[in-house]
């Protein structure tokens, strides 16, 4: 069977906080509320829309409404792109392990129809056999269905795959679902979300990592 890489996508493929962290100022602003640091947007990344914004509001003295989230997707989205783009040998990478017989998908938090719609923006849908986001099953990471449910949609299965990331919702939800991970240094995660998964420090190590991993599961890579 092919194998598959299961990729999340901020702070893993694209370095999105530029974007995210406007949005939010657009929003806490417009409330009269004070801006966030980049730092302080970045560590709110994560665990999709929903609590980034609760988070935002909250860090402001302020409780967020399901309004608040629906404006600050449909301004968003309109602007995902603007500053967003992959990280530094991302578009490189994926070619690579694609030619070198992997399947390639996205599991991300963040909501399908902004993922897709970013992953055309710069010019990377082409990679993908699936994209899962936060709202394309009844589960999101850290839940192991959203895991296996991406996995299922790219035809790839459990026991030939690998999830790759920089957050801790990516270790434990790979985990979880009994899959190897990877996690990447260059994304948002702090380096102890790690825990003891092989480390990717830059997108031009991930075929090796990863391949390695592969290996190390028992299973084999064919084209």
């Amino acid at each position: 069977m092919t194998p598959t890489i299961l990729l999340d996508l901020d702070g893993t493929l694209v370095d999105s906080v530029p974007d995210l962290h406007a949005a939010l100022d657009r929003m806490l602003l417009g409330q009269g509320l004070g801006p966030l640091s980049r730092a302080e947007a970045t560590a709110m990344i994560g665990d999709g829309v929903k609590v980034l914004v609760e988070r935002a509001f909250s860090a402001r003295g302020r409780v967020a409404t399901a309004a608040d989230v629906a404006a600050y997707m449909d301004d968003y989205e309109a602007n995902a792109a603007a500053a967003t783009i992959p990280f530094v040998g991302i578009p490189e990478a994926l070619a690579e392990m694609a030619a070198a017989g992997w399947r390639l998908a996205v599991c991300t938090n963040k909501p399908e129809r902004a993922a897709r719609s970013l992953l055309a923006e710069l010019g990377l849908t082409a990679h993908f056999a699936a994209v899962g986001g936060g709202d394309s099953y009844p589960v999101k990471k850290p839940d192991p269905g959203h895991v296996l449910a991406t996995l299922a949609a790219a035809g790839g299965a459990p026991g030939h795959a690998v999830m790759v990331g920089d957050h801790a919702n990516d270790m434990l939800s790979g985990r979880a679902a009994g899959l190897p991970v990877v996690f990447c240094a260059w994304g948002y995660g702090r380096a102890a979300m790690a825990g003891d998964a092989p480390v990717a420090a830059s997108p031009a190590d991930l075929l090796g990592v990863v391949t390695s991993v592969l290996r190390g599961s028992g299973a084999t890579l064919t084209r």
